[in-house]
């Protein structure tokens, strides 16, 4: 009997052992973050299969979709008759595990949403959710934002993502007070005062997140200063107030930049590059591509149909691959 449990033990201590191994053993972790404009509004008349196909073909592990809420009739600018509906997000988990499905993802989370462009995180690995941001009576977040972690490697990795505010004038401004507020700049103040609200309830929740392993990503619906040379804008110009507070107040490293500095790519339909993924250093080491994805499927074509829309989205994917150790 004792020799039994002695075996039993050692085969116990090996599995252990060998668990543990794998737990830290450096992994490949391919992101996928896109703002797939009005829920993939391109993607209807097929029900996504060129969508999903082209995941697919990427072979993400977490995808990342600002817009990911469908809004408009197929081919229109009408909007869905059960467009509030959607906000309950029963819709919409049961839409993207569908989805997600196609290209390998069984785990969904949906970030915190005070209208009708939420953005979803879909996952090969299991998704912990750890907040869901929509600010307060103070400080509102327009779209909404999201905190989620995975652990890879053995590794809890943290995963923001966000979509500010799109407009020049403020926040909830009347229709005939808006050209005051255009002229003062205040959707610019505004969306900095929503970045500043996700950070400090995100990253800045930990205080030593510089180590750790963090990324933020998002339609930040804002030009970086590191673009200038392109924009021209003056230095004090208050477009460039979010990705200045990013850059002075967080250890956020604007990874695209990083990788090819002299380079300019826009992340939209137009001259503009509004989408970022940011990382923290540690992980940002971890980085081994980033680009900004134009093939024949994304690169975005202006609609013949609604030419205020693009297809297949009026954004351009960001994808990033990363050697998590």
């Amino acid at each position: 009997m004792k020799r039994i449990i002695v075996i039993v033990l050692g085969l116990l201590a090996m599995c252990w052992t060998s668990s543990n191994a794998v737990a830290g053993r450096p992994e490949n972790l391919r992101l996928v973050y896109w703002n797939i404009q009005n829920g993939m509004w391109d993607g209807q008349p097929d029900d996504y299969q060129r969508f999903t196909d082209w995941v697919k073909a990427q072979k993400p592990d977490v995808c990342v979709w600002c817009e990911a809420q469908p809004i408009y009739k197929t081919g229109t600018y009408t909007k869905l008759d059960n467009v509030e509906e959607w906000q309950k997000d029963e819709l919409m988990t049961k839409m993207w595990k569908r989805l997600g499905k196609r290209y390998g993802h069984k785990y969904i989370y949906i970030g915190g949403h005070r209208d009708n462009y939420p953005q979803v995180v879909t996952s090969r690995y299991p998704l912990q959710a750890v907040d869901r941001i929509i600010g307060n009576a103070d400080t509102l977040v327009s779209h909404g934002a999201g905190w989620v972690r995975i652990n890879v490697a053995g590794k809890p990795v943290n995963i923001v993502t966000l979509h500010t505010w799109p407009q020049k004038y403020g926040y909830g401004v009347a229709k005939e007070d808006r050209d005051r507020s255009i002229a003062e700049n205040e959707g610019d103040k505004f969306r900095r005062a929503e970045m500043e609200y996700i950070c400090r309830h995100t990253i800045g929740t930990d205080p030593s997140a510089a180590e750790g392993l963090w990324m933020m990503m998002g339609d930040f619906n804002s030009r970086s200063r590191v673009d200038n040379w392109v924009y021209r804008f003056a230095e004090d110009d208050t477009k460039l107030l979010v990705h200045d507070y990013i850059r002075e107040c967080t250890p956020y490293v604007d990874i695209v930049y990083e990788r090819d500095p002299q380079s300019f790519f826009s992340s939209t339909g137009g001259k503009s590059r509004i989408d970022f993924v940011y990382c923290t250093p540690s992980l940002a080491g971890m980085v081994e591509a980033a680009q900004i994805q134009t093939d024949n499927y994304t690169r975005p074509v202006r609609s013949k149909v609604v030419t205020s829309f693009y297809e297949p989205s009026d954004h351009r994917p960001i994808i990033v691959d990363f050697r998590i150790k």
